[in-house]
């Protein structure tokens, strides 16, 4: 059973920091790219980063580029996301997700066949 477990968000004041983490059990790690997406109330879901299975690339959204990183380590089967000088706009349910193999573009949630239940990150201006 594949499961994906999203932890550490939470409330932050703008211009700081937090890093999310999600462990992943139920699959081979390694051999998956992995996504971060977002969701704020009543908004479409959106594209924030993903990574290739062995970490070599990375790809960002232009809302989050330079501030956002996204990184994982394949021994613990857990992805992560470190977010820096937050702003409210980043406010949203963060979710990470397992992209399909060999198929689909990174940006595209339905590239995506598993995903996590979700974090709540809150920005506060």
């Amino acid at each position: 059973q594949v499961q994906l477990v999203e932890s550490g968000g939470g409330w932050v004041q703008a211009g700081g920091s937090l890093r999310l983490s999600c462990a992943v059990s139920g699959l081979t790690f390694s051999r998956y790219s992995m996504g971060w997406f977002r969701q704020a109330p009543g908004k479409e879901r959106e594209f924030v980063a993903a990574i290739t299975s062995n970490g070599g690339s990375t790809y960002y959204a232009d809302a989050v580029k330079g501030r956002f990183t996204i990184s994982r380590d394949n021994a613990k089967n857990t992805v992560y996301l470190q977010m820096s000088s937050l702003k409210p706009e980043d406010t949203a349910v963060y979710y990470c997700a397992r992209k399909t193999l060999n198929s689909g573009v990174y940006p595209v949630p339905t590239s995506y066949d598993y995903w996590g239940q979700g974090t709540q990150v809150i920005v506060s201006s």
